[in-house]
Parts: C-alpha cells; sequence; structure tokens
C-alpha cells in the first residue's frame, strides 16, 4: 500500500493549524476514499465479552491492575449472550461485529467460549465477524478461521519510539508477533492506536508509516478519553481540529486501508464528527465502546447519510461482498434472523415470528465497578497523581 504523500510532506501538514488549509486537506482525503471506496461503509459494532482484572500496565486503561482506579468488571460471556449481542449489533445496522476482552490472552476455557460465540454468530446472523482478545498463537489464529473468524482486531496502539511511554508489560514485538500469526492464519488484520497518549507530531507521522508498512485491512483510529486514575488521565482532550487533520494524514499515507474511528470520538470531536467522516472514515464503532458510552446507531447511520454514503446492510456473506474484502469470506449464505422476524410481524404471523430479545452492549448498565484493595507501583515508576478521582460511571 503505497502512501499517497512522503514522510517530509506529511511532517509538514502536521503543523498546520489554519481551519481552513485543514479543509482543503479533508477535502483532499475525501477524494482519496471516494476513489478507492466510493460510497460504501463498514460499520462495525462490538460486545465487550470479558473485562477488568487486567495485569498489564497499558497508561490509558482503567481495567489495569496498576490504575488508581474502580475496575469496570465483566465475567466472560458464555456464547448464547454473545450471540445476543450480535443479533442487536445486526438489528442497529451494523456490518460486522467484533468480541473483544481484555488482557494479553485467553485461558482455555475463555477461548473456547469465544471460539464457540463466533460459531454461533456465523450461523445465525449476516454481520462479519472479528476478535479482539490479545496475543496469540497461529493455532489459535486457525482456529478462530475456523469458526468463522474473519478479522482479528490487534493495536500497535502508538509509535515505536514512544511505544515503552505507553505499557512496559506488553512487548512491542509481541504485538507484531500476533499480527503476524493472523496473517499466517489466512485472515484479515485490524491494527491501529491511540491519538493524544503524549506523542509528538513527528511520532503520530511514524506511527502512521509504521501501519502502511504492516498493511493492515482495517485501521481504527481511537482518541483518548483520558480515564481518572490511569498514568494519562491528566491530559486534556484533542482539540477536534487537530483530531481531523490527523485522520486526514493517516488516510493518505495508508489509502487502501479501511479506516474506522472508535472510542473518544464523542468527548474529542462533538459536532465535528461530520467532518472527521469526510477526512477518510469508511466506518465508526456504532453504539457503545468498551467502558463507556458512544453514539446512537441512528444517530452515526444518518452522519454517513448526510454525504452520500451507503449505510445499507448487504444480503449475504459470500455472493455480494461488500468492496472492503480482501481475503474473501466463508461462503454459502447465512439466514437473516432480524429481516424473517420483521416479515412474519409484518404479516400478521405472529405465532411464525422468532423470538427477539437483543440489546446492544451497554456499559453503564452491564459492567460493574469493583474498587482495588490496592495498587501496585507501576513498572515503569510513573505515579498517578495524588487524589485521581476514581471511575464510578461510563
Amino acid at each position: 500500500m503505497a502512501p499517497l504523500i512522503t514522510r517530509e510532506e506529511a511532517l509538514q501538514l502536521g503543523e498546520i493549524e489554519d481551519h481552513a488549509q485543514i479543509e482543503a486537506l479533508v477535502e483532499r482525503a475525501w477524494q482519496a476514499r471516494v476513489e478507492r471506496f466510493s460510497d460504501s461503509t463498514d460499520m462495525c459494532s462490538l460486545v465487550n465479552a470479558k473485562s477488568g482484572g487486567c495485569a498489564e500496565d497499558c497508561g490509558f486503561c482503567a481495567q489495569s491492575r496498576f490504575a488508581e482506579a474502580e475496575t469496570p468488571m465483566h465475567a466472560m460471556m458464555e456464547p448464547e449472550q454473545i450471540l445476543e449481542h450480535a443479533l442487536a449489533a445486526e438489528a442497529a445496522g451494523a456490518h460486522r461485529f467484533c468480541m473483544v476482552t481484555q488482557g494479553q490472552g485467553l485461558s482455555k476455557r475463555d477461548f473456547e467460549k469465544i471460539v464457540q460465540g463466533a460459531r454461533l454468530v456465523a450461523e445465525q446472523t449476516n454481520l462479519k465477524r472479528c476478535a479482539s482478545i490479545g496475543h496469540m498463537s497461529l493455532a489459535r489464529a486457525h482456529a478462530l478461521k475456523q469458526a468463522g473468524i474473519q478479522r482479528v482486531h490487534h493495536n500497535v496502539e502508538t509509535a515505536s519510539s514512544y511505544y515503552p511511554e505507553v505499557t512496559s508489560t506488553v512487548q512491542y514485538e509481541g504485538r507484531l508477533r500476533t499480527i503476524q500469526a493472523v496473517r499466517e492464519a489466512g485472515l484479515e488484520t485490524c491494527v491501529g492506536g491511540i491519538l493524544n497518549l503524549g506523542e509528538s507530531r513527528e511520532q503520530r507521522v511514524e506511527m502512521a508509516f509504521e501501519l502502511a508498512a504492516i498493511n493492515p485491512t482495517s485501521v481504527p483510529i481511537n482518541l483518548l478519553n483520558p480515564r481518572p486514575g490511569t498514568k494519562f488521565g491528566e491530559r486534556e482532550l484533542i482539540d477536534p481540529w487537530e483530531a481531523v487533520k490527523w485522520i486526514a494524514i493517516f488516510r493518505l499515507i495508508i489509502p487502501e486501508a479501511l479506516f474506522r474511528l472508535c472510542g473518544g470520538r464523542t468527548e474529542n470531536l462533538g459536532e465535528l464528527q461530520p467532518l472527521a467522516v469526510k477526512a477518510g472514515l469508511n466506518g465508526v464503532m456504532m453504539g457503545n465502546f468498551l467502558t463507556t458510552l458512544g453514539n446512537a446507531p441512528e444517530d452515526d447511520r444518518a452522519m454517513f447519510q448526510e454525504l452520500g454514503l451507503n449505510v445499507a446492510r448487504q444480503p449475504d456473506n459470500g455472493a455480494n461482498p461488500r468492496p472492503d474484502n480482501r481475503c474473501g469470506y466463508l461462503e454459502g449464505e447465512t439466514p437473516d434472523v432480524v429481516q424473517e422476524h420483521l416479515h412474519d410481524v409484518a404479516r400478521g404471523s405472529a405465532e411464525n415470528a422468532l423470538e427477539l430479545n437483543v440489546r446492544l452492549w451497554d456499559p453503564s448498565t452491564q459492567l460493574r465497578y469493583r474498587a482495588k484493595r490496592s495498587v501496585p507501583p507501576r513498572p515503569d515508576g510513573h505515579s498517578v497523581p495524588a487524589g485521581a478521582v476514581p471511575v464510578t460511571t461510563d
């Protein structure tokens, strides 16, 4: 995937602050996006299948045992619960569904629940299926593919030169090994990171070109939503125009990748979310995030439609793949249970209508927060400011 701009040009664009110049940059990124993807979109929804109690020290995350914050807890979901949330995502208009868990990896028992959940989603929905479960071996990547997973998400988080500031317990090289295992198993890759962790503009350019070298199918961009009690909990939100500018720059550096905006977009961008879409996005993470709330799905769909983009769901996984298909999907059609339900209701066949009791993932009601009995010193020696307010909502 050849960048459309050089590193030197990216550094120059990173310095602009005039809003008119940023809007001109957005137009350039929009043209690059439309030329490659036309009006297609790729809307994703997730479920936090397992939360809390993470042993790692990632400086942005309240789930870390090193964070001076209450831990957002959620035991590993059963496969049937995963399916329930997938059905809700499909009903809300999502094109794909991602099963997410905390930590560097899963126990054998928890991994099997993800595998079984993936099989149910593959059998009973038309959603494309993704997993984000930390580090994994080639054998586990093959097992996910056999269960119906098509894409695996595993972020690098930031530029390699800044990475030691983000975490000292999760090695950058280990992330690259997982990405390689995913690719060797024939799965699509979803690799991105977080902006505004304290990295310099030069390091943002560095990160973008490192992602271009990895050549992922999908690039999720997160904007830091500072969590009190974490290493980065005292940082200010990024300026929304600055965020839009960097989305456009990343699009020009990685023109062939699918871009989606994920965590922190509502808090950081506010009314500039539509401009961020025009800066080169293929989609967003619809609904809520792992531990925080997002936009209503209907608002996200309207935001893309107002730019003339197509948010319609495709009828099957194999015969009519969306334009983002690089490596192919499982063959054959899967039943559209939501459409069947609506059709039966419309015909008045209540006795034949499927029983649908679905709900989007909602961290405000489905997570519980548990105070930590003690918080060990961070391995990197960083001290969280005294009096940090614990996270009790979101």
